[in-house]
């Protein structure tokens, strides 16, 4: 392993490997990049592949067009096939007040560029026969939203990083980051150590780890999420369904399997994936009222993963006040993976070029100082 870079990055999921892609892109390949598993061992391998552009804040809603952007001709660039359906999300309302809610979100969507529409329950049940949508007063919907394979795009972007240059460490884990004059200098491993002058932390739910050992105290901590599949099936769902009344979001894999996941409000931060039987339950319940004709479904397995989650429910980016060469990639909250295409091309112009394309400042770790947040409010909690 190399004793020098002049990039570190901890995390081999889709963050680290893509901003590992985007800095080999620019010219920059004196990179190592160092994971304690293997590429998508953490919250990448564990998620739904969600992509979707309907969110209440302008961060986020320009973060995910611009990705959908890249998303779109990832297949060619990276020459391999993610899997990336854009079937639409469908985000229905129960409520009254959740179709306020969402009429105001459509029409935010709409002024930044995103094509969400309404639709009525009619029009949901001529989109969805399948579909049960008694209790819906009506829903949401952005046909270029969609879904694609996270463990394609982790592998396309670590196979052409590697094919320009990078180093990619894996089952290496980081011992500590050495701090001089408020500089990082050195990421110290079970390896050796690597001399650097930045240091990216792309460790997702284990982030605030990695923070502490350069002296940081992070806000963002790490909560199980629980997700199954089911057998598989002739295809019929190329949507997305995710339902905030419910927590509950669900779609159909090209191999046939219905995924989804159901989230817990009591649920505790920590390092927690076991499997419950309470999620099973409640998630199957959930499913049955949405899509009736499965009740006699069998679930083939379950399995848990991190949401890396924030005050405000949006990502921590970019350098760090008093720290030089940290540069902070993590606290998506459960979204890291929709949101990786444009953020890692970000992180990796903040490192080579100094700045970014798209403005970040909102989006530093200082507004949890200043308290200047704005609440992200379409999270599956």
């Amino acid at each position: 392993m190399k004793d020098r870079a002049s990039v570190v990055i901890i995390g081999a999921g889709v963050i680290g490997t893509g901003i590992a892609y985007n800095l080999a892109k620019l010219g920059m390949t004196d990179v190592v990049l160092v994971e304690q598993k293997r590429y998508s061992y953490g919250s990448t391998g564990r998620c739904g592949g969600g992509i979707r552009q309907q969110w209440t804040t302008e961060e986020n809603i320009r973060l995910a067009k611009a990705s959908v952007e890249r998303f779109e001709r990832m297949n060619e660039e990276l020459g391999i096939d993610i899997g990336f359906i854009q079937g639409g999300y469908l985000i229905p309302a129960f409520t009254e007040q959740e179709v306020r809610d969402y009429r105001k979100n459509m029409a935010l969507q709409n002024s930044l560029g995103v094509p969400t529409e309404y639709m009525s329950s009619e029009e949901i049940k001529e989109l969805l026969p399948m579909l049960n949508t008694e209790k819906m007063m009506g829903a949401t919907f952005c046909p270029t939203d969609g879904h694609a394979n996270p463990f394609a795009v982790t592998e396309g972007y670590a196979k052409n990083a590697k094919e320009m240059g990078v180093d990619m460490e894996l089952f290496t884990t980081v011992r500590g980051i050495d701090v001089v004059d408020g500089a990082v200098r050195c990421v110290k491993t079970d390896r050796g150590d690597i001399e650097t002058k930045f240091v990216v932390n792309s460790a997702g739910p284990y982030s605030p780890l990695i923070g502490s050992m350069a002296g940081l105290e992070m806000p963002n901590k790490p909560y199980r999420h629980e997700i199954l599949a089911t057998e598989r099936f002739k295809h019929f769902l190329d949507t997305m369904i995710i339902s905030f009344h419910h927590g509950l979001y669900f779609s159909q894999t090209t191999r046939g399997e219905i995924v989804g996941g159901i989230g817990n409000p009591s649920e505790k931060p920590g390092y927690n994936l076991s499997s419950s039987l309470d999620f099973a339950v409640r998630m199957a319940s959930a499913l049955i009222d949405f899509l009736p004709q499965f009740k006699n479904v069998n679930v083939v397995r379950q399995w848990a993963g991190f949401y890396d989650v924030t005050p405000d429910a949006k990502p921590i980016l970019g350098e760090v006040d008093g720290l030089q060469g940290f540069i902070q990639a993590n606290g998506y909250s459960g979204h890291g993976f929709m949101l990786a295409p444009i953020v890692t091309e970000l992180m990796a112009e903040l490192i080579v070029n100094g700045k970014t394309s798209v403005p970040i400042e909102s989006m530093n770790m200082r507004r949890f100082k200043s308290r200047n947040m704005v609440q992200e409010a379409n999270v599956v909690g």
